[in-house]
């Protein structure tokens, strides 16, 4: 990276540390093993790297479902943890987890680095390629394990609006992504809607700010990938039959659109209309956005007042339902905690008191309760704050249809017995899901796209 691009990028992202030791030539393949890890597990040196990833012992590996890749994954259980393992080159390799290091810098929503092992070799001597290691994202599934669920027939409109607002996320921060599909993104379920988390960073590529042709570039990508994932889905049966591939494509630059205008355009008011830049940053908030600071300028003739917000990240919810609770959640989750937070104040007649101590008595007499009831089966499997929001809708149905109030215990009892197993893959929706993903791998040196290398890059140029 050179040294104009490291003066002007964000000095989160300068903190990262880099896995190339400065006195050694990161292409050559290492005569011993090495594992440059951002987090010591002993657990690590135990792992039988001499073989490869496919040949590891199924005690090791995890039940999970895994995407579609280019490459070998495996989730594999390392000490109390798991671990997402890739085989790939190491050049590939140390570059993707120097990326995701970055990428955790700045606080965006993705996988975290764990570890790049190199220097691999079998018992014979020769040379196996390198592994990125990364941590399992908890509760979180690939798009084809959702749907091999019974799932509403919104869900593909849910999942590219979560889409839309991590490439927004992303953009906003200057990375390239360079190959946008469904496939290269873990969902978490956010209250009635869905997080998503870049999964894979390989083609990407971080810069201090990105041009329109380059933001558009990666949703004309991400918009022909989707389509083809989709209409992959419905060669399956796995797609509702009312779900349009081309449309729901077509929403994702809509939605991209619409959210990137709302964060980054310049408003312009009279000087008596000066309320109105409230109504803006309140907007924002709403979106889930914190603004940091608003630049202010008069146009020419001193006769409108021009704005522009500094957004700095999202999470506006999750970040207040941290201060008062502790609990990190999902910015949807956050934000229906924190109206169930208001309305027990406001049943217990507690307007006047501190929120910081409402909250914490909410959280005795409310929260903790209700997330002790899930069953120890489901806990590898739905996040509490999930649960509890569930059990929320459930129990307002339940009311509706009774006429009346419906005690918590029996709308989580109901729940459990009625709802939650949906959250279960049988066996063969696993077998099938994983045998997909194994399909899919390629591992071919010309599969790692370097947009440096493109020579139709000057589309990129705004």
């Amino acid at each position: 990276m050179d040294e104009v691009k490291l003066s002007q990028m964000d000095p989160r992202a300068l903190k990262a540390t880099s896995v190339q030791a400065s006195d050694e030539d990161s292409s050559a393949t290492p005569q011993a093993l090495r594992i440059t890890a951002a987090s010591s597990n002993p657990a690590m040196f135990t792992l039988p790297w001499h073989k490869p990833l496919v040949q590891w012992p199924a005690e090791l590996l995890a039940n999970l479902p895994r995407g579609i890749s280019r490459h070998v994954v495996r989730f594999v259980h390392v000490g109390d943890e798991v671990y997402a393992m890739k085989e790939i080159t190491q050049s590939v390799a140390e570059r993707e987890y120097e990326l995701l290091r970055r990428l955790q810098k700045l606080e965006l929503p993705t996988v975290s680095p764990v570890a790049v092992v190199t220097g691999r070799r079998s018992p014979a001597g020769e040379p196996l390629e390198a592994i990125l290691v990364t941590r399992h994202l908890k509760f979180s599934l690939p798009y084809r394990a959702l749907f091999a669920r019974n799932l509403r027939p919104d869900t593909a409109e849910r999942l590219i609006d979560a889409l839309a607002v991590l490439m927004v996320r992303l953009h906003l921060m200057g990375f390239y992504w360079g190959d946008v599909s469904l496939s290269n993104v873990l969902f978490l379920r956010d209250a009635d809607s869905f997080a998503a988390f870049l999964v894979d960073a390989e083609t990407g590529d971080l810069h201090a700010n990105l041009t329109n042709g380059q933001r558009e570039y990666d949703i004309d990508l991400a918009r022909t990938n989707i389509i083809g994932e989709l209409m992959d889905l419905n060669s399956g049966n796995l797609l509702p039959a009312e779900v349009d591939e081309v449309e729901v494509g077509n929403r994702l630059a809509e939605r991209y659109h619409s959210l990137w205008s709302a964060l980054t355009d310049v408003d312009s008011f009279s000087p008596n209309e000066m309320w109105k830049i409230e109504q803006r940053v309140n907007k924002l908030n709403e979106l889930g956005f914190d603004v940091d600071e608003l630049e202010m300028k008069t146009d020419t003739d001193g006769n409108r007042v021009l704005v522009r917000p500094r957004v700095v990240d999202a999470g506006y919810a999750s970040r207040k339902l941290l201060r008062l609770t502790g609990l990190d959640v999902q910015e949807n989750q956050a934000r229906r905690l924190l109206n169930d937070l208001d309305a027990y104040r406001a049943s217990t007649w507690r307007q006047g008191e501190d929120l910081e101590i409402v909250a914490t008595d909410w959280m005795r007499e409310m929260f903790e309760p209700t997330a002790r009831m899930i069953p120890q089966e489901y806990r590898s499997q739905i996040q509490p704050a999930q649960f509890f929001h569930e059990i929320l809708t459930h129990r307002w149905y339940l009311a509706e249809k009774a006429g009346h109030d419906i005690p918590m215990a029996e709308a989580v009892e109901s729940y459990i017995e009625k709802v939650l197993p949906q959250y279960k893959l049988d066996a063969q929706a696993m077998e099938d899901i994983n045998s997909e993903a194994d399909a899919g791998v390629v591992d071919d040196d010309a599969t790692y796209y370097n947009p440096e290398d493109d020579p139709d890059a000057a589309v990129w140029s705004s």
